[in-house]
């Protein structure tokens, strides 16, 4: 389909997009504006402007991240100054898991999109399958520590979702990390008036999401991927013992043939295969140096290499998140 004609590596360049199954077109690499708590807002502002000066037409954003306010800002900035028009530019925003009764949700896109200071989303995603208890507090817990757990019906909160495409607040819908299951939910649902176009989830080439792939693929749904370069190492939620993934000799050895950076190695990998690709980073001459992905190829036998280092291993630590009653987070795909 036309997902796959991303596989096509000859015609990936700084404006290549994928056709969403709703007929947008996505960039085929986005800028991720996540920074663990510790960084300060302002960083988001500065980088995402560097990456809008440098090409980047994707940006990934969510009310988790608590940066929408400067995220919103360097875009209009961009846009003021003739940089780029808002057309040309594709937003993300994510429905946090605090917000999935239906009724809820057009009232957070409403209150993103007024932090933002923008008049519509390009996508909004459910940001995780699991449901908190609704409220102010984001990660709500019990005295034993426990994350407090809510059970709205995830198609339910789809159906508001649906809303809020057929309202003109957002152009696409989709979700993020959903498993397999979860996903047929939606796609089986009685009365679905939209399929979810995207499913951003956590890929890199230690957990390559072969399967998860295949089965997006095979429903037109596109595959993105975040932490494709590693992870930003946030103590919260990372193994501090998890290897480095730019230190890999086999990609170091890939980048000294290409001449280039294990990080665009790590990249490109993704693109070939048909992912969408989220590269983060605050510092200027890495945001372009991510971005510089479309000048060389890989072969198929760097390829078969780099799919050989795939050992379904998470950054991300789920353990936390499993006990969830009606939407485990799961490990299988």
């Amino acid at each position: 389909g036309r997902v796959g004609s991303l596989t096509l590596t000859m015609a990936l360049h700084k404006d290549s997009y994928v056709e969403l199954n709703d007929g947008h077109k996505m960039p085929v690499l986005g800028f991720g504006t996540y920074a663990p708590q510790k960084f300060p807002k302002n960083l988001a502002e500065e980088g995402t402007k560097v990456a809008i000066d440098v090409g980047y037409r994707h940006i990934d954003c969510a009310f988790l991240y608590g940066n929408e306010v400067e995220v919103g800002r360097a875009i209009r900035a961009k846009i003021a100054d003739g940089t780029v028009k808002r057309e040309q530019l594709f937003y993300t925003g994510k429905l946090w898991s605090t917000f999935h009764i239906p009724e809820m949700v057009h009232p957070a896109l409403e209150k993103s999109l007024k932090d933002l200071q923008l008049d519509y989303m390009d996508l909004f995603l459910i940001h995780t399958p699991m449901e908190f208890k609704p409220g102010d507090d984001i990660f709500p817990v019990d005295e034993n520590g426990k994350f407090i757990y809510h059970n709205t019906d995830i198609r339910d909160t789809w159906k508001a979702l649906e809303e809020c495409k057929d309202s003109g607040l957002v152009r696409s819908i989709g979700v993020s990390n959903f498993n397999h299951k979860q996903l047929e939910l939606i796609l089986t649902m009685p009365g679905l008036k939209y399929k979810p176009v995207c499913n951003q989830v956590e890929c890199h080439v230690y957990l390559n999401q072969s399967k998860l792939l295949e089965f997006c693929k095979s429903k037109d749904i596109v595959l993105v991927g975040y932490s494709v370069l590693g992870s930003s190492r946030d103590e919260r939620w990372i193994e501090p013992s998890a290897p480095v993934l730019l230190e890999d000799p086999v990609l170091n050895a890939i980048a000294k043939k290409h001449n280039c950076t294990t990080a665009q190695v790590a990249m490109r990998y993704h693109l070939q295969r048909g992912v969408v690709v989220l590269a983060k980073s605050f510092t200027p001459s890495r945001i372009q140096q991510n971005f510089q992905i479309f000048g060389f190829q890989l072969d198929a036998e760097d390829m078969r290499r780099i799919d050989a280092l795939n050992r379904n291993m998470r950054y991300f630590d789920t353990s936390k998140l499993t006990d969830h009653p009606k939407y485990p987070y799961s490990e299988e795909y």
